[in-house]
């Protein structure tokens, strides 16, 4: 019995220490520039936008509204965004994004105002 729990208990060890070592690769890279699409849920609601991505612009349309952005990367897998024409308080706003995972044609995102504590997530796919 001893034997039992002590061998259940090193091959725990051994599988936490093993899956705590595996860190996702990400090719943030591959998504700054092209064509996109992006899904997000709020509260419970679907939004989907498409957008078109240089490295320092991104110009978004969302249900029929066009808005340009300019981009600016921190890192390889994080860039803030900022309204280039805000026509409100809200859209001046700077967002903060972060690429969390990639595979070959998308990337899960996970944003916020810049120095906002509350995260959204969503993801991306490209279309080009």
């Amino acid at each position: 019995m001893k034997f039992k729990i002590q061998y259940s208990i090193c091959s725990l060890l051994l599988l936490t220490l093993l899956t705590s070592c595996y860190n996702q690769e990400r090719n943030c890279k591959d998504f700054k520039t092209g064509k996109f699409t992006s899904e997000t849920e709020i509260e419970g609601k679907k939004y989907t936008s498409t957008f078109e991505r240089n490295d320092s612009i991104q110009i978004e349309t969302y249900e029929g509204k066009i808005d340009t952005f300019k981009v600016r990367w921190t890192n390889d897998c994080e860039y803030i965004m900022q309204n280039t024409h805000p026509k409100n308080r809200e859209e001046k706003k700077a967002v903060q994004m972060k690429i969390l995972t990639t595979n070959a044609n998308s990337y899960t995102f996970e944003y916020s105002f810049v120095g906002d504590s509350k995260k959204q997530r969503g993801t991306v796919t490209k279309l080009n």
